[in-house]
């Protein structure tokens, strides 16, 4: 089977389309023949930085497609269309995932680049929002990169599920619009004005329940200021930085905020299963009903991976970047 590795740590460039064998399914795995597979952050720092996926060299770790072979111990049947996360190897032609993590695609009115851009994003946000973040009705949500695959994902589940008031931050007005469009409530163009500000305006100088952030550094002084007493803010991200200088850790005190760092591909097998069951329970049947969508920026062809990549990192996509692997 084709499948994309990385020659050495690097840029795009040293993506490559190599030959490899199709993996069997074990134990409680499903062989899934993929139709599309969804780019992700975690992919480029794994191909800049070599971290490798469960020492898995077939770099993605989220697919759409058919099942094609079933492991002992798995009740899916051949034939299914399912999506979901994988430990790498979603840039391949078939790859194989833990049977109690694939999701059933909702209905055929989604095809397989919209059920590939699902899983990461979704799961992601699920994670942030409800299990670390303990969103709750009627709080106040901030989610920066509001036009980014999780950005796009959490600010529907804030409203559909959480019945939250969003604030989101983007660095476009073609972006801050498609974010209305999904409903956050204010949208703010951090390149044009000071979050914290226009944030201390709306909420009266209270701040905001809960941050969702995936900048990390450069935001830390102006997402202190925006965050309310007893606040829950969630880093998931650091497009802005990793070091801070001069941090007065009394700031975090006095203002008694819950402060959580969360990665989702390196946790465990039982943890994912567990997460995405409860997300396909909630969720699911709101994709059906067109409540929740899979936001697809734009699709390219197996062969155009370096490209894809390239797309990604000029951060110019709004929602999923996707590749159609069939």
């Amino acid at each position: 089977m084709k499948a994309i590795t990385v020659k050495q740590p690097g840029g795009a460039d040293q993506l490559q389309i190599t030959e490899h064998a199709k993996p069997e399914p074990k134990d409680g795995e499903i062989l899934i023949k993929v139709k599309a597979s969804a780019v992700n952050r975690t992919d480029i720092i794994n191909r800049e930085k070599s971290l490798g996926y469960l020492d898995n060299p077939i770099l993605g770790v989220e697919v759409a497609g058919t099942v094609e072979k079933v492991g002992p111990g798995s009740e899916i049947e051949v034939g299914t269309r399912v999506m979901g996360l994988v430990n790498g190897g979603g840039y391949a032609e078939y790859v194989v995932m833990p049977a109690d993590r694939a999701m059933m695609i909702p209905n055929h009115h989604l095809s397989f680049e919209e059920a590939a851009a699902i899983p990461e994003v979704f799961l992601t946000a699920y994670q942030t929002l409800f299990w670390i973040g303990q969103l709750r009705a009627n709080e106040t949500v901030l989610i920066h990169a509001g036009g980014s695959g999780v950005g796009t994902a959490a600010i529907q589940l804030a409203k559909q599920i959480g019945q939250a008031n969003v604030i989101t931050t983007a660095g476009s007005e073609e972006k801050l619009d498609f974010c209305r469009s999904l409903g956050a409530d204010v949208c703010i163009n951090y390149k044009e004005q000071n979050f914290d500000e226009e944030i201390l305006t709306i909420t009266n100088n209270q701040g905001v329940d809960l941050i969702l952030d995936f900048i990390g550094a450069s935001y830390w002084s102006k997402n202190l200021s925006s965050i309310k007493v007893d606040g829950r803010w969630v880093l998931i991200g650091i497009l802005g930085g990793a070091n801070i200088e001069n941090v007065n850790l009394m700031d975090l005190m006095s203002k008694r905020i819950q402060l959580t760092g969360t990665l989702l591909t390196p946790r465990s097998d039982a943890y994912k299963a567990a997460l995405t069951t409860e997300f396909a329970n909630k969720t699911l049947d709101l994709f059906a009903n067109h409540k929740l969508r899979p936001i697809v920026d734009q699709v390219f062809p197996f062969n155009q991976i370096q490209q894809a990549h390239e797309h990604m990192e000029n951060n110019k996509n709004i929602g999923k970047i996707i590749l159609k692997v069939d």
